[in-house]
This record gives C-alpha cells, structure tokens and sequence, in this order.
C-alpha cells in the first residue's frame, strides 16, 4: 500500500523508511519527510535480512 508523506509525496510499496515509535502506530520518515503509520503499513527487516 502506497503511503503519503506530510510533504505530499507518495511512496511506493517497498519503500525503505527509518522508523520511530512502537506500538500500532509509529512515525515512518524518508529522508526527513514523516509518515505516519498503521501497523499494517510497514514490516520490520533486521539489517541482516536485506539483500541491497
């Protein structure tokens, strides 16, 4: 699921965030732009777990 940034700008399903926050309900931000989000928004990936 697309998510908007308070910016305006859209991202993308996949889109790598940094998290903040615990709970069902977290801020996500890329690259200074916050999203808040829902806990079906976003998976958590271990550093360990990525390919790129």
């Amino acid at each position: 699921m697309a998510v908007f940034g308070l910016s305006g700008t859209t991202y993308p399903v996949g889109t790598r965030v940094a998290i903040q926050g615990t709970g069902g309900s977290v801020d996500g931000f890329v690259d200074g732009d916050r999203l808040p989000l829902a806990w079906w928004e976003f998976t958590d990936v271990r550093p360990e777990d990525t390919t790129s």
